[in-house]
């Protein structure tokens, strides 16, 4: 099973790094490869938020759903359909205090559907290259207060 994980430092608490990135709805502007998300359902119970959304990029368009917990800082996501290009794609993401502010975890396990062409050592490179320049926007925008993702 592959695995990419990636952190990055973000200089600011830890509830402002978690809200301003686990607000889907403003994903097309923290992503560099999404063009549109759209929440289809939302739930919150005690410390819990449930949300079910779709996302686009230039490809294709999929659903999956999230998983966030408020009082230990995690998200855990799920892809639900359409699979492919894999046969699943697990992601949980760790938030963590840090003396200089948040040290953001992203942890992506996944498998390739065998229909899917591309060599899995090009799909981990790409995808890991991305996790880490989508890491970095979401860094310079939140601790550069731009646009109106930073209240």
């Amino acid at each position: 099973m592959p695995r990419i994980k990636n952190s990055i430092l973000i200089q600011e608490n830890i509830e402002k790094v978690f809200n301003i990135t686990n607000d889907i709805k403003n994903w097309n502007l923290l992503f560099n490869d999404y063009h549109e998300s759209r929440i289809l359902s939302s739930e919150k119970e005690g410390r819990f938020t449930k949300i079910v959304f779709e996302l686009s990029n230039s490809d294709s368009t999929w659903k999956s759903y999230r998983l966030l917990d408020h009082k230990e800082y995690t998200a855990i996501a799920q892809r639900i359909e359409p699979m492919f290009p894999f046969l699943y794609m697990h992601l949980t993401w760790k938030y963590e205090r840090h003396p200089e502010g948040t040290l953001m975890t992203w942890l992506q396990d996944f498998e390739l559907d065998s229909n899917f062409k591309e060599p899995l050592d090009k799909v981990v490179q790409r995808m890991d290259r991305h996790t880490k320049e989508n890491q970095e926007k979401i860094k310079n925008i939140i601790e550069e207060n731009i646009g109106l993702l930073v209240k």
